[in-house]
């Protein structure tokens, strides 16, 4: 099985809000945010619940616990081997907000129409 490779979404600015939301988190909550992220790119679309749930129109979550609370990227895969981290948030009620889940629509369609030209990497 091929390996996953992991990007993060640039604005049009070249700014990347997942690397500043996850920059922002506390070192522990990094570290739970980074094996996560190794398992992904490890297992890609086999990864599964606790720490992967479909959100649906083609959005995924990546999940963990941290000190701030229950972070959550979503993000979505490009080609089968690339995923596109596109916002990062601290979960504060039982469903992902409507906004975050219409924030990683957009940036996938923006991503889409540009041919894959809006991200970098995440090492």
């Amino acid at each position: 099985m091929a390996r996953v490779t992991c990007y993060y979404y640039l604005k049009e600015s070249g700014k990347s809000p997942v690397k500043e939301f996850i920059d922002s988190l506390d070192v522990t909550s990094q570290k739970k945010y980074f094996f996560v992220k190794l398992l992904l790119e490890e297992f890609g679309f086999k990864l599964s619940h606790p720490y992967v749930k479909y959100i649906g129109n083609s959005i995924f979550e990546l999940r963990c616990s941290g000190k701030e609370g229950e972070v959550r990227v979503l993000y979505f895969f490009f080609e089968r081997h690339i995923v596109v981290f596109t916002n990062g948030f601290i979960k504060k009620s039982g469903r992902t907000p409507r906004v975050e889940i219409r924030i990683a629509i957009e940036r996938r369609k923006k991503f889409m129409i540009s041919k894959g030209g809006n991200y970098h990497d995440t090492n």
